[in-house]
């Protein structure tokens, strides 16, 4: 990184300073209420951005990226024989620095021409007021008296996302706005839509008040008023020309664009004093509510208290789990990735300036990866959600994509597209095989939740053409009853289906798409090997957790619904498991066609263990078939390189290998061959040769998600090689697959390599000057470096679960506590300690690791350890990790291990 850091930490270790920031028109912040249905904002260090709740209620325009680089909040002030000076504009360079805290922004400008220091703060409260509060203060730095006439402008949208393309103007025809005491008040008449308008309830305001002189004496409600013909934003005549604010008449008012810029009392500072004003942008019921909200606000000492109220809510949040390293930097940066879970909980996928999707709400994959993390973070509130999602579940083994807004609330897909991605099956089952360690709660399992039902069929290969939507969106049996199966056969479902739906090389079909949705273009003949090695890792596992499940319930058989016994065919009818044709036609002909379109309702009781060899028949068969078929050699010199292909194109052809004189390769084949168990040890040392060689990129130091495959398009496999490569999907940093890598890596033992792979993500996020984003990780890094698609990523969940429990390797098993660490030798610091402060079992903790050789992982075992000062007796001490039964976890407590090389207790 450049000497000249990009942001400095402050003393708590998380809030930063940053002049460079200042400088950068399209860098952003968020800020947010606690939940989802809270008030959002994006806020630039030009106080640029947007504010909304959903996509319906858009308090100011849309912003996308380059949207950033025009105004939104404003304050200005006229000196006579002066001019205008605004906070939000730089006079001149380096005149600017921003202060960020979770989730605060706070901005400081000079204009050292005129001695004026202006700044702002901004937040949205956690008391549950859809408002966003900013105090704007002045402050006279010269040695003269300054008499100025402040004025802050925020221009109002009010009405749904699509209302930015689609009738804008007719739209506004529908406002009807008002010149209130406290500011700017603006209702419209109608939610207008094509397929049937609806009335509107919602108000959105301006509101302001300056400190010990009261409230504004004026406003300027329109754009007509306030920009004039000849104005905008940047320069609006009203400031300029230093007008007196008129009382319009209802025929200047309604219809009309509306601008929140109110008018304040003419103000004289003495040198060294300060003024401050306080500004709310929000939406309410009604006007009667907006005055209450603004009662709550509307001072310089309720802004305070918000403020602080604001800094401890969400310092308790972000402190959820703390890591201490040898690199306090690193330690700050992983606070605010340990943060964006939380913001994608509140977020989804939109609603900032970057998003893969602007409409709100998160799709499968989101769900249960974000859970990966909040688990972990906010265990109180997992469980129902985790029953709530399996009702998105398909008996053909497919889900609904979007998730509502009200718990177990589906729908089929975003834009009323049938489509089907083929990985979504494997993500549930991992969640929850995670909150189960954590929990020891094996009684999830035996939830019983309802199937999600739709007119798709057969994995959208058939339509049911007589579904109507009284039908409802839960699967009947055939008495019209609504079937419901146990948490466990929703997890069965997926990936028996999965396992028969492959495709001409025995690979399950990619579908229209797996967990990169740019390989979007192979839904007939493509094949996904990357995620077939993935179903099976999952197919062993599940045939674990059966039976330690079995175990701990001192149950030895399952009640399962008649038709899987068509699927657990080693049990019934045996399909030939190479015979890629059988395989299809048995889902296809026979599974698909006896549960569609409804069950018979009737359900069988099938033995633990006839279950468990079932799957595990099933798990090994697809290991070795990969193994046997899918490895791709390459000789380079007198090297010859040996990794994974990943997929099949929709002529059916291998997609990586050497191909017109270029080599292919993809990141994600690698990952999921190692993460499910399915390479050897000799295999992943190949692969972790082969990644260093053809996707490390040798000057930025990060992998990339693919080798440059040189066209302009690859309509046999997607969309993504249509981007440039180096961008999105084709050959990018992606975050998320790079920490999966590392997670893979640490997951089979290869701890050394794994911090690599995390370090060379750190290291491009934190150089602040290319990456040009805040701490915490991006989607992906473009080939400059540029940090693209910040905050809401589901990367951030597996950063997490990653740092904590495989590199400080603090973990549940079974609802017990096991502690594994895999830290290098670096992540110590100059005592020789590391430690972590989490929670777990209800119970707050922290591990602190003693390494007083500085031994690197892989080279120590566990010699001690010590609870709240006493030593934990255990057969498993002496090596590399040791399990603390959660009865002995009865209290808050402090965890000291000592580490010690191996051979000494051997």
């Amino acid at each position: 990184m450049p000497s000249d850091t990009f942001y400095t930490y402050l003393p708590d270790g998380v809030s930063f300073t940053s002049k460079h920031a200042a400088a950068i028109k399209t860098i952003y912040a968020p800020l947010c209420g606690v939940d989802a249905l809270s008030l959002k904002s994006a806020i630039t260090p030009f106080l640029s951005g947007d504010i909304k709740v959903d996509k319906f209620h858009y308090l100011t325009k849309p912003t996308s990226r380059e949207d950033l680089r025009f105004p939104l909040r404003e304050f200005f002030v006229f000196i006579k024989d002066k001019g205008v000076f605004s906070l939000s504009q730089e006079s001149s360079p380096d005149s600017a620095c921003v202060e960020i805290g979770p989730l605060w922004h706070k901005l400081k400008r000079v204009h050292r021409s005129t001695g004026l220091e202006m700044g702002a703060i901004n937040f949205i409260p956690v008391t549950g007021e859809n408002v966003e509060l900013m105090q704007v203060t002045v402050k006279n730095i010269s040695k003269k008296p300054i008499k100025f006439t402040p004025t802050v402008a925020i221009a109002l949208f009010g009405r749904s996302l699509a209302n930015k393309h689609d009738h804008e103007h007719v739209t506004a025809l529908l406002n009807r706005v008002k010149q209130t005491p406290q500011g700017v008040l603006m209702r419209s008449t109608m939610a207008f839509n094509e397929e049937g308008h609806k009335t509107s309830h919602a108000v959105y305001y301006v509101y302001g008040c300056q400190e010990k002189s009261g409230g504004v004496t004026g406003s300027f409600p329109t754009v007509d008023s306030f920009y004039g013909d000849g104005g905008s934003m940047l320069r609006p005549q009203a400031v300029f020309e230093n007008q007196k604010s008129p009382l319009l008449t209802p025929q200047a008012l309604n219809g009309k664009e509306v601008v929140g810029a109110l008018r304040f009392k003419e103000t004289t500072l003495k040198p060294g004093q300060s003024q401050s004003f306080i500004v709310m942008v929000g939406i309410g019921a009604d006007e009667t509510q907006t005055k209450k909200i603004f009662s709550h606000f509307n001072s310089a000492d309720k802004f305070t208290q918000a403020w602080e109220a604001n800094k401890k809510y969400w310092s308790d949040k972000i402190s959820s789990i703390i890591f201490n390293s040898g690199d306090e930097n690193f330690d700050s940066w992983m606070r605010w990735a340990t943060l964006q879970p939380v913001l994608r909980r509140i977020f989804g996928c939109s609603f900032l300036p970057d998003h893969d999707y602007g409409k709100g709400g998160k799709g499968w994959r989101d769900i249960w990866q974000d859970l990966l993390s909040l688990i972990l973070i906010e265990p109180h509130q997992v469980r129902q959600d985790l029953i709530n999602n399996c009702a998105g579940i398909r008996i053909d083994g497919s889900n609904a994509t979007i998730i509502g807004s009200k718990p177990g609330e589906f729908l089929a897909d975003r834009n009323a597209i049938t489509r089907v991605w083929m990985d979504h099956g494997a993500w549930p089952l991992l969640t929850l095989q995670l909150y189960i360690d954590q929990s020891g709660d094996f009684d999830i399992l035996l939830q019983k939740q309802s199937y999600f039902r739709d007119p798709q069929l057969s994995r959208t290969h058939d339509k049911d053409i007589g579904w109507v939507s009284q039908y409802g969106n839960k699967l009947l049996d055939k008495k019209g009853q609504v079937y419901e199966g146990t948490v466990l056969e929703h997890l069965l479902v997926q990936h028996l289906t999965q396992f028969f739906n492959v495709g001409e090389h025995n690979i399950i079909r990619l579908e229209s798409a797996d967990w990169n949705d740019g390989l979007d273009m192979a839904a007939q003949r493509g094949e996904s090997v990357a995620f077939s090695s993935f179903y099976g890792g999952n197919l062993l596992g599940l045939a674990d957790l059966l039976e330690d499940m079995a175990g701990a319930k001192g149950i030895d058989s399952l009640r399962l619904a008649r038709e899987l016994l068509i699927l657990l065919d080693t049990l019934s009818e045996k399909v030939n498991y190479d015979d890629p044709q059988a395989k299809h036609k048995h889902l296809f002909g026979k599974y698909f066609h006896s549960v569609q379109p409804a069950l018979s309702g009737e359900t069988v009781d099938v033995p633990v263990k006839d279950l468990a060899r079932d799957l595990r028949a099933k798990g090994n068969w697809i290991f070795a078939h990969i193994r046997r078929q899918e490895k791709i050699q390459f000789k380079k010199g007198a090297t010859t390189y040996e990794w994974f292909n990943g997929y099949y194109d929709n002529k059916g052809q291998r997609v990586e290998g050497l191909k017109d004189q270029r080599l292919r390769m993809t990141l994600t084949g690698q990952v999921f061959s190692i993460m499910s168990g399915m390479a050897s040890d000799d295999e992943i040392k190949k692969i972790i040769t082969s990644v260093e060689e053809f996707l490390k990129d040798q000057q930025l130091g990060g992998y990339r998600l693919n080798t440059d495959f040189g066209v302009d398009h690859y309509l046999d496999l997607g969309r993504a090689f249509g981007f440039a490569y180096g961008t999105k999907e084709n050959g990018a940093f992606f975050s998320h697959m790079n920490v999966m890598y590392a997670a893979a890596l640490y997951r089979r033992g290869y701890a050394r390599a794994g911090y690599q792979v995390l370090q060379s993500i750190y290291r491009m996020a934190g150089d602040g000057h290319r990456s040009k984003i805040y701490p915490g990780i991006p989607e992906y890094f473009d080939s400059e470096g540029r940090g693209m698609y910040h905050y809401l990523t589901g990367s951030a969940s597996w950063l997490v679960l990653t740092q904590l429990t495989h590199v400080f390797g603090v973990r549940g098993d079974k609802g017990n506590l096991m502690l594994a660490p895999q830290l290098v030798k670096e992540e110590f610091n100059k005592k020789a300690t590391a430690s972590v402060s989490c929670q777990f079992a209800g119970r707050r903790l922290t591990v602190e690791y003693r390494n007083p050789q500085k031994l690197d992982a892989g080279q120590y075992a566990i010699k001690e350890v010590l609870i709240d000062g006493k030593p934990l007796a255990s057969e498993s001490m002496a090596q590399e990790k040791v399990c603390i039964p959660r009865k002995s976890i009865t209290k808050d407590a402090v965890i000291k291990v000592t580490l010690s090389p191996k051979s000494a207790h051997l």
